[in-house]
Formats: C-alpha cells, sequence, structure tokens
C-alpha cells in the first residue's frame, strides 16, 4: 500500500487499547489513527463511517467483569455483530484483528462469547474474502489498568498505593504478558495487511506468557516496591525486563498529584551539607545539568524507562502530563529543600528553572543511554 495504513480501534479508551493507540501515535509516518468513540456502538451511522475509513480495524471492545454473565455474553456477541454489520453496509473490508483470550476453552461465559464472536468474523471473512487474526491473549498486564477489573496486578499496586491491603483467594500460578508487547505484536500484524493473500485470510496466534508466577509471589514483590519505593523512595532492583514492567505498573498507580515532589534529606554541618539524591538496587545512569533562569529543558516522554529530576540547587518547576489526557501536573521545587520527582512512562515532561541563578538538577535514568534505541519521544507538556 502506498498511504498509511488507516487503523481504528475498538474499545480505544480501554487498558489495551489506549496503549495501541498511543503506540501507534509514535509513527505517524506509517500510520494514520481513525478515532473511535464507545457510543458509536449505539449509532449505525457513526459506526458505518469509522468501519469504512479504516484498513484495520482492531476489535477490543468487550465486556470482561459483570455480575450478569449472560448480559457479558450477549453484549460481547452483540458488538461483534454489529461491528461486522457496519462493514457489510459500508462495503468495506478491513483487515480485523480480534482479541481473544486464552479462556476459550474455560467453559465460561466471557471464553464462550469470546469463541463465538471469532467465529462470526471468521465466517465474515470467509464469505467476504476478507482478512481476519485473532490473537489469544494470556493474563494482560501494565501502567494504568483499572484496578477491580483489568487485571490483579493493577488491583494490588492501587491498594499498595492507596493504604489498602491486598487478599488472596486462591494462590494460582498466571500466565503474564506485559501489554507493550501485546501492542509490538497487534502493530506487526498491521502492518502485515500489505503482503497478506487470499489462501492465508484467516489468522490464529497463540501468545505466549513472558512470566507465569504464583499470585503470592506476585504480591510478595509489589509488597517489596512498596516497602522499597513507596515508603523510602528507593529505587528497587530491575535487573529482569519482568521487574521492570512490574516497577512501571506499580509506578503507574500511584497517585503522582499527593506523592511529589518527594523530599530528601540533608545531614548539614559546619562544612556544608550531604544529600543522599538516588537509592537504586538496579544500576542505570546518572547525569546532571546546569540550567539558565527562564530555560525549559525536556518535553519528552519515555514508553519503558523509568527516570528521576531531583533539584540540587535553584528554582524549578516540573510539569508533566499523560499522553493522551489534557491535565498537566505541577511541582515547585527549591533546592534549599532537596526533593524529587519520578517520571511515569507515557508521561511527557519538563523542568524550567523558575529562579534567578542557575538551576542544577540530577538526572537518574534506569538504562545507559543508546542512541540506536534511545525511548525518547518528543512532545510538550
Amino acid at each position: 500500500m502506498s498511504h498509511k495504513l488507516r487503523i481504528g480501534i475498538t474499545g480505544q479508551s480501554g487498558f489495551i487499547g489506549n496503549h495501541l493507540f498511543n503506540t501507534l501515535g509514535l509513527y505517524p509516518g506509517r500510520f494514520e489513527r481513525v478515532q473511535f468513540m464507545d457510543k458509536y456502538f449505539g449509532n449505525d451511522n457513526e459506526l458505518i463511517s469509522f468501519a469504512g475509513k479504516c484498513d484495520v480495524i482492531v476489535h477490543l471492545a468487550a465486556v470482561n467483569r459483570d455480575q450478569d454473565m449472560k448480559a457479558l455474553y450477549d453484549t460481547n456477541i452483540s458488538l461483534v455483530q454489529k461491528l461486522i454489520t457496519a462493514c457489510e453496509t459500508s462495503g468495506a473490508r478491513p483487515h480485523i484483528i480480534f482479541s481473544s483470550s486464552i479462556q476459550e476453552g474455560m467453559e465460561n461465559c466471557y471464553g464462550d462469547s469470546k469463541r463465538v464472536g471469532r467465529e462470526f468474523l471468521e465466517n465474515w471473512a470467509k464469505t467476504n474474502s476478507a482478512y481476519v487474526s485473532s490473537f489469544f491473549l494470556p493474563n494482560v498486564f501494565g501502567p494504568y489498568g483499572r484496578p477491580f477489573h483489568n487485571s490483579v496486578t493493577a488491583t494490588f499496586c492501587h491498594l499498595l498505593t492507596h493504604g489498602g491491603v491486598p487478599e488472596i483467594d486462591v494462590d494460582n500460578e498466571i500466565n503474564f504478558i506485559y501489554v507493550a508487547e501485546i501492542v509490538k505484536r497487534f502493530v506487526d500484524e498491521i502492518e502485515s495487511v500489505s503482503f497478506r493473500h487470499s489462501v492465508d485470510n484467516i489468522r490464529r496466534i497463540d501468545v505466549p506468557a513472558y512470566k507465569k508466577i504464583k499470585v503470592s509471589e506476585l504480591l510478595d514483590i509489589l509488597v517489596g516496591y512498596r516497602d522499597c519505593y513507596f515508603m523510602r523512595g528507593v529505587i528497587p532492583s530491575l535487573k529482569s525486563p519482568f521487574e521492570r514492567d512490574l516497577f512501571n505498573t506499580f509506578l503507574g498507580n500511584i497517585d503522582h498529584s499527593a506523592f511529589f515532589p518527594f523530599g530528601l534529606k540533608s545531614n548539614c554541618d559546619e562544612r556544608g551539607s550531604f544529600t543522599e539524591v538516588v537509592k537504586s538496587n538496579s544500576g542505570g545512569q546518572c547525569s546532571y545539568s546546569t540550567t539558565r533562569p527562564g530555560i525549559t529543558r525536556g518535553n519528552h516522554f519515555h514508553t519503558r524507562k523509568a527516570e528521576r529530576f531531583a533539584v540540587l540547587k535553584g528554582k524549578a518547576r516540573i510539569e508533566l502530563r499523560r499522553i493522551g489526557t489534557s491535565e498537566i501536573l505541577s511541582f515547585d521545587l527549591d533546592g534549599s529543600q532537596p526533593s524529587f520527582v519520578d517520571m511515569p512512562v507515557w508521561y511527557t515532561h519538563n523542568i524550567t528553572n523558575t529562579g534567578s541563578e542557575d538551576l542544577y538538577t540530577m538526572f537518574w535514568i534506569s538504562e545507559h543511554y543508546d542512541p540506536d534505541d534511545p525511548d525518547t519521544f518528543t512532545e510538550t507538556v
């Protein structure tokens, strides 16, 4: 295809949908994002218009928790049927990527709704020479999931950062995959639309877990994050991708406006002062900068790196804004009372010298800088 691929995501505002939507936005030369709103499923004309604009539709919209199991099943089937009808009415044949689940074989209403919905889509694809790719997903975790809804990880992180006490009902072993890995696989499948052949119009993709862990072991790690980081500001061990991803998930559940800036203790005597700025069990890279009055640094975000700004001397304002939202968090720091602010992933951030003298700032980031993979994306707060 010569034009940019036009991608629509049902469930765009949900956990996985939001991560996918934002990731596609990192590559404006490759993808055009077709906006979707949940209300389209209640408006035939809007849904038909949406379907007609898309080269690829990632169908993520679904109900996965409801006390009324029949209502859950009926809703999920209805969403698939409405999407198929919209494609047929508009004459569109987008490549549909369907988010199914390993629960398909577990004989429950959610799994049954995924199986039947997938079969409807595959029958539509066969009849219309269209393409359907179904992903069978394990338990997905990551930053900004809904507690008590998306994942036990989101629930535990929320409780531990908001004074709650997590409880374990059944200490099962759970297959986990990080949301960014799911998004990467979706993006790879989206780009394959340019190379599809009619003999391969139905694809079923089993996504393997990258971590199997018991619920009790998961909770032990997260309690350690609470005691190490949340209570004392110490960066925990991030020696494995799972620990890095879990820490970013934990950090994403903190109430940033109340938690930051985090005060540092200065030890003063006749010689001057000594302040411990970064205590880390995970390595990384430290650096510092001087910034002239009125100058702003930053205005970028990261998708996997953890980062700390600590003001050592001078006055500064640190601002953060989560990508895709308009709310700006603003923190005023003063080197006379040393403190830091940590940057959650997918939050664009900057620092401005608000004083009359040079500003001295120390930075810690969880990885050495790699110019071939900087994980740094420019966007103004």
